[in-house]
């Protein structure tokens, strides 16, 4: 799902970036107010786990990849906005020193993974686990709805972003200039194999890792209900 430099045009990258300033912004504000102290070191730990579950990624045709972000777990555990900073610190450096990514698309990576998928599977966990007692069973279905429809929310908004270039940059004789994919074809591909394939590998580990701390460190889970 990481978009690479060369498929947005300058404009949707400058929008991205306008758009998530504020936003990051915020969510340093809020975390800073509202994390607990022992709760910092999960945020870290939550920056790690996302980092290294989108480096297991598998090329998409169009240009992009395919993988699970472990952004609906992070926001389950510490809240959205703790989950927006966890996985634009490991955006950010996947960028930077692998090349994971594209510097001119992080505001568009960033929406897509550290802001869309985090508070589309927050709110949809709290939806679903509404009142359930920490150890039931409706709050691991809850997990892996989360992260299921999390995923596909921000590979939809990709598949968007990918198929607007067209429409928008391109030359006086239709040849466009950065991604060559219009919307006929970039949303298919990645909401399909998002569907098909990584919105359940996201729903796995999602459900997996809540059914393991339900068990082990249910405090976790107590921490995260706000």
């Amino acid at each position: 799902m990481h978009i690479p430099d060369g498929y947005l045009g300058p404009l949707t990258c400058g929008v991205s970036y306008a758009v998530m300033l504020p936003l990051w912004a915020l969510a340093a504000k809020r975390v800073k107010k509202t994390l607990k102290a022992k709760q910092a070191p999960l945020l870290a730990i939550g920056a790690a786990f996302s980092f290294v579950i989108m480096m297991f990624n598998l090329p998409i045709p169009g240009g992009t990849t395919g993988h699970a972000v472990g952004g609906a777990l992070v926001a389950i555990l510490l809240g959205p906005w703790a989950a927006c900073i966890a996985i634009t610190v490991a955006l950010v450096v996947q960028a930077l020193l692998f090349g994971d990514g594209g510097i001119t698309a992080l505001g568009a990576n960033c929406f897509n993974m550290a802001f869309a998928m985090p508070f589309a599977g927050y709110y949809i966990y709290k939806a679903v686990s509404y009142k359930a007692a920490i150890g039931a069973k409706r709050r691991v279905i809850a997990a892996g709805l989360a992260g299921y429809i999390g995923i596909n929310i921000a590979a939809l908004l990709t598949g968007i972003e990918f198929g607007l270039q067209p429409l928008m940059h391109h030359t006086a004789n239709g040849q466009a200039l950065y991604c060559p994919y219009g919307i006929n074809i970039a949303v298919p591909v990645m909401a399909g194999e998002h569907l098909l394939v990584f919105g359940w590998v996201e729903a796995v580990v999602t459900a997996l890792v809540v059914k393991f701390l339900q068990k082990q460190s249910p405090e976790l889970l107590e921490e995260g209900r706000g």
